[in-house]
């Protein structure tokens, strides 16, 4: 209203014009975020676009005072990842804590439960130069009555946000490029819970303490802190020591020579000591992992295990076994590992060999703005997230690894839930959740992103399926086709009448294209139940799902069903050993060859014999010969 009262100041018909534009948009309801008047019910619709950034809060040197109530709140439904946009403006900085601080409430008439509430932030340079970054790992669930709102709080290192937009400080607010930035705080629950906003603050930077932690654990005190050579050195030794593991005088003096370079031309001494301890971390003593001689093996292990289970390098801990020389014993290689399993730092070992293992990177590079339309982005995220969760389930409680081919549960979150028709999760976090005794879920197989990476997006896909089955789950992978293979030929109106089943049966019947279906097809067809996306189906295009095949060895799979039982009661010992081949190649960073299948075998059998438990198959890979000396 302000805004049309100035622009059509001198022009009273064309401000009644807009102000009964207005009028009428106050007075529709909305699917989308909107702005409630509290005082006369009206609502108007909340939209957002690039205008120079002139509705970026104005920054202040000192915090506001934060009304005790106003007359209108923002007010954001919930369902397809719905937000409300807070422009920053180009003032952000690059480092420090920004602390986002909302007030909310849940909206009349919802459920004691209250919606769950995240965080975004964002960027948009221009039409190809955008981006949209999750901040809120966990959402916050808003259980504040209306009336009563209360605030709901985030701390987001800057330092961590990726990417940031390119062009701030750079470009002009007004123009474009456009320099500013965002955050947007998004309803996050599937189905029900709206959330109503009446305050929004960004701090930024924010520092609890002053020097910061981490500045504290390099420049640490010292009685030498007045002389900088002295201090200098104590400062870079203990670094390159924490970065590198023992270090020689020599190393130490290289060092400080480049120091001792940098220092007249570096106006404080604490600069000219982080330009020296970049080149500790741009070394390739560092960033790569090498055995150096037979005399530093338990340095080497001590390296190798910290980046097996921890994407790291190692502590305290670790190092000072290693130069004791008792790293290598059976029971403090044991213990170790059990202690590096129990830190959260492990998340990273879930991840990074769940993605290698499973192959998810295949689900970044899916369409899912055309050919996948039906995955929101919400879903997607699920979808990624879910075999890494179910992975860190069994390690955390050492569970079987036979639960890969087959559990009774899952690891969800709300909207992970809802797409498989389960009741009873909400929020984003991921939990173990029940499923029962219906194989139709559980498992590897049967998740939702495994199926969908394994997809044309429109339907299943068998071959796919097949082959990531053998490859993947088994380490037995089909040969290559043969040069000159015939497509199945869908134009024909024949073969378009045909079911998928019996195209790839019409398909087989070509002697060249024999060998390799008989062995793939069958593991394939098993999942056609699935539809594109991961979801149960019973018919497809009205027909009923005919999901039974035969193996070439003549065994039948009923479905999925028939699937898991032949293989939990036929290749128990195949999928183990596979495990081992894929986390040995992963944990030795290299391919294996033919001399290590007997340690392979050994340490599946001796993982088979005690339980099956995931960590017990890690123990009992960093303790053998493989891992020792690889």
């Amino acid at each position: 209203v302000e805004e049309a009262q100035e622009r059509f100041a001198d022009q009273p018909e064309k401000l009644d014009e807009a102000l009964a534009r207005l009028d009428r948009e106050f007075q529709r309801s909305h699917d989308q975020p909107y702005y409630r008047d509290l005082e006369s019910g009206r609502t108007a619709r909340a939209s957002w676009s690039y205008g120079g950034a002139r509705y970026a809060f104005a920054p202040a040197e000192s915090r506001p005072e934060i009304p005790e109530s106003v007359g209108a709140v923002a007010v954001i439904p919930p369902g397809r990842n719905r937000g409300l946009i807070v422009e920053l403006g180009d003032r952000i900085p690059d480092e420090g804590i920004m602390r986002v601080r909302v007030r909310a409430s849940r909206d009349e008439g919802d459920d004691t439960r209250g919606p769950w509430m995240g965080l975004e932030f964002g960027w948009r340079a221009s039409n190809e130069g955008r981006a949209v970054v999750r901040l809120s790992r966990d959402d916050v669930q808003v259980t504040a009555l209306p009336g009563s709102p209360e605030f709901y709080q985030w701390d987001v290192p800057l330092g961590e946000i990726y990417p940031r937009n390119s062009v701030r400080g750079t470009s002009k607010m007004g123009q474009m490029p456009n320099p500013s930035e965002y955050i947007r705080l998004v309803n996050n629950s599937v189905s029900e819970g709206t959330i109503r906003l009446d305050y929004v603050e960004v701090i930024a930077p924010v520092y609890e303490e002053w020097p910061p932690a981490l500045h504290r654990r390099i420049f640490f005190d010292s009685e030498h802190r007045e002389d900088e050579q002295v201090y200098g050195r104590e400062v870079v030794a203990a670094f390159m020591r924490r970065a590198w593991g023992p270090v020689t005088d020599a190393e130490v003096d290289r060092k400080m020579a480049l120091y001792s370079q940098l220092r007249p031309v570096c106006d404080r001494f604490e600069e000219a000591v982080v330009e020296t301890l970049a080149t500790v971390l741009a070394s390739p003593r560092f960033l790569y992992l090498s055995r150096e001689s037979e005399a530093g093996d338990e340095l080497d292990l001590a390296r190798r295990l910290a980046a097996f289970l921890w994407g790291s390098v190692p502590d305290h801990a670790l190092w000072d076994l290693a130069a004791e020389g008792r790293l290598s014993e059976d029971a403090v290689l044991s213990a170790q590992v059990e202690r590096l399993l129990a830190d959260p730092r492990s998340q990273r070992f879930s991840k990074r060999f769940v993605e290698q293992w499973l192959n998810l990177s295949v689900l970044d590079f899916l369409n899912f703005e055309s050919t996948y339309r039906q995955v929101d982005p919400r879903l997607k995220e699920a979808l990624r997230e879910e075999p890494i969760a179910f992975f860190d389930e069994l390690l955390a409680n050492d569970e079987s690894v036979l639960n890969f081919l087959h559990a009774d549960f899952t690891v969800a979150d709300e909207r992970l839930a809802t797409h498989y028709g389960m009741d009873g999760v909400f929020g984003n976090r991921f939990r173990r959740t029940s499923l029962g005794a219906d194989p139709r879920r559980g498992g590897l197989l049967t998740q939702a992103g495994i199926l969908t990476m394994n997809s044309d997006g429109e339907d299943s896909h068998p071959l796919k399926r097949g082959i990531w089955l053998l490859e993947t789950v088994l380490n037995d992978p089909p040969p290559p086709p043969p040069p000159a293979v015939p497509e199945i030929d869908i134009a024909d109106p024949e073969i378009a009448k045909l079911t998928l089943k019996e195209q790839l049966e019409d398909h087989r019947d070509d002697p060249a294209c024999y060998s390799c279906h008989a062995k793939i097809d069958p593991w394939g067809i098993a999942f056609e139940n699935y539809d594109a996306i991961g979801r149960w189906r019973n018919d497809i295009e009205g027909k009923p799902v005919d999901a039974e095949s035969r193996l070439f060895n003549g065994q039948m799979l009923a479905g999925v069903d028939g699937l898991k039982r032949y293989l939990l009661e036929n290749r128990q010992d195949q999928f183990v050993e596979a495990l081992v081949h894929k986390m040995a190649t992963y944990a030795l960073g290299r391919p294996l060859s033919f001399s290590d299948k007997a340690d392979v075998q050994r340490i599946a059998a001796a993982t088979r014999r005690d339980g099956d438990g995931l960590a017990t198959l890690v123990r009992h890979l960093v303790t053998s010969p493989l891992f020792l000396s690889p």
